[in-house]
């Protein structure tokens, strides 16, 4: 028996097994799948019968798909194949060189990946690749030829039949390595993998790169995960130049990264890595901020996974509008915007002369010096009681039933920069009794619906709810105009309105 698994046995160990085809088969093609793409460079076929007349070597880049010539061979390659022959002009795609029938056993076909025309300096570029990279080899054997050698002796001899003609190949050795784009040394089996089970196999390249310079995938074609922040290349086999891919800067906040092209361009090529799925509650191209509604914690590296943490700003003192389940705070040291007359890191409680703090903040005392900060009891007298309004328990979940407070661009810290309106919600003072008990001509309860400072005194608008004390000189309920005394001079921008 002469099976195919004859051509590929050593030709040192085993040289005289050969495979041979059937003696009625005119035609005949030897093909070689392989697990992978593999780079290609050199054929040598070695013959037991004489070489054929004619045949063709072909290769496939996608697994069989479609087929492109490397070489054709001819004993005359403008009558069987209307081609120029290499002999004669140097660089044609077919040739004679190997299909005369002498020697009449041994004869050799040889095939070089990168002859003429085909050269390159660069192994791994994509002209390079164009050429030596392939999945499937065949060789179509297209006619045969006999040997023409005479008798020893020049004695006449009976006519004999000539002998049979067939195909036989002592050895089909395939050269090449595993296609790594210049990123690995050395490869494994790809995944399922099953070796050939044959006497005297020997030197079997297997497919799957073992990669290095931060590259990933069967053929290190596509950078390693955290590895993409600039474009991928193969390696320079001109220089030697490794190309490696660029690790992503994300603060060790990602796992894995991506390359954008705009961001890549946006930064003069420097860096196009994009993190993905930023984690410890950061955000941004490098993980390099912390997410709205935490702040970075100046005392740990911001590699720490915990490096950013959640605001704790009060939830009535705080002056922008919560996210979710917390507030907003400087993102670099924690401090929360207050709203006015708060003050603290967290806005829980009220600045030095001001009091009553809650929804709208803290309002100014009414006292030549400070005020009880939770009564608004003047400290050098006890005989005026203003209004009374204790600062709530701080909540670490804000109340979705607060007011949301809103601020111009200005921030509207300072009312002699707020020349638009101030809207304000109605405040609920608990018992009126308190109110009526003292020294008031007037006690009303409104709704403010605008408030402008004109310098010297206010100008308010209210809708009167009720009337709890008044004079002779009756205060009707409905829409009027109130004059208080001026509050810019206190810094608020929302009307201070004494009782009564």
């Amino acid at each position: 028996a002469h099976p195919p698994a004859a051509m590929a046995d050593s030709p040192f160990r085993l040289p005289r097994t050969w495979w041979q085809a059937a003696q009625d088969a005119p035609r005949e093609t030897i093909r070689l799948d392989l697990e992978t793409a593999f780079y290609f460079t050199h054929l040598i076929l070695v013959f037991k019968s004489p070489r054929p007349a004619a045949m063709v070597l072909e290769r496939s880049q996608d697994f069989g798909e479609t087929w492109k010539p490397y070489k054709y061979f001819a004993v005359n390659c403008s009558a069987t194949f209307g081609l120029e022959d290499d002999v004669r002009q140097r660089g044609a795609i077919c040739t004679s060189r190997y299909s005369s029938p002498f020697p009449c056993t041994g004869g050799e076909v040889i095939y070089r990946a990168l002859s003429p025309p085909y050269a390159a300096e660069n192994p791994y570029s994509t002209e390079a690749q164009a050429q030596l990279k392939i999945t499937n080899l065949r060789v179509r054997l297209l006619e045969r030829q006999g040997c023409p050698c005479l008798p020893a002796t020049p004695a006449p001899q009976p006519p004999q039949p000539p002998p049979p003609l067939n195909y036989a190949v002592y050895d089909f050795i395939v050269k090449g390595s595993c296609f790594c784009n210049g990123h690995a040394d050395h490869c494994v089996p790809v995944a399922g993998f099953k070796p050939v089970k044959a006497a005297g196999v020997f030197h079997v390249v297997h497919g799957k790169c073992m990669c290095k310079h931060n590259t990933a995938g069967s053929h290190c074609q596509h950078c390693a995960p955290l590895y993409n922040d600039q474009p991928w290349q193969a390696a320079d086999g001109k220089t030697g130049a490794p190309r490696e891919c660029q690790s992503c800067k994300c603060n060790g906040h990602a796992d894995t990264c991506h390359f954008d092209m705009d961001a890549w361009l946006a930064s003069g090529n420097r860096s196009g890595g994009v993190c993905d799925n930023c984690q410890h509650n950061t955000e941004g191209q490098h993980c390099q901020r912390c997410k709205p509604g935490f702040y970075r914690d100046l005392r740990k590296p911001f590699s720490a996974p915990d490096a950013c943490k959640p605001c704790s700003c009060h939830p009535l003192g705080s002056a922008m509008l919560p996210l979710g389940p917390r507030t907003f705070c400087d993102p670099s040291t924690g401090d929360c915007p207050c709203k006015p007359g708060v003050a603290g890191p967290r806005c829980d409680h009220c600045l030095p002369g001001y009091w009553g703090f809650g929804a709208y903040g803290c309002r100014p005392c009414d006292c030549a010096r400070s005020c009880d900060p939770r009564t608004g009891d003047c400290r050098s007298s006890s005989s005026d009681v203003t209004w009374h309004h204790e600062a709530p328990p701080f909540q670490a979940v804000f109340n979705d039933s607060e007011p949301a407070w809103g601020w111009e661009d200005e921030q509207g810290f300072s009312a002699l920069r707020h020349s638009g309106k101030c809207e304000c919600k109605e405040q609920v003072l608990g018992n009126p009794k308190v109110f009526c008990g003292m020294k008031y001509t007037y006690v009303i309860k409104t709704k403010i619906l605008s408030a402008h400072d004109k310098g010297s005194h206010a100008e308010v608008n209210v809708k009167i709810k009720k009337v709890l004390k008044s004079t002779k000189l009756k205060i009707l309920r409905g829409k009027r105009t109130l004059y208080p005394e001026s509050w810019t001079n206190r810094g608020c921008t929302c009307p201070i309105l004494n009782p009564g």
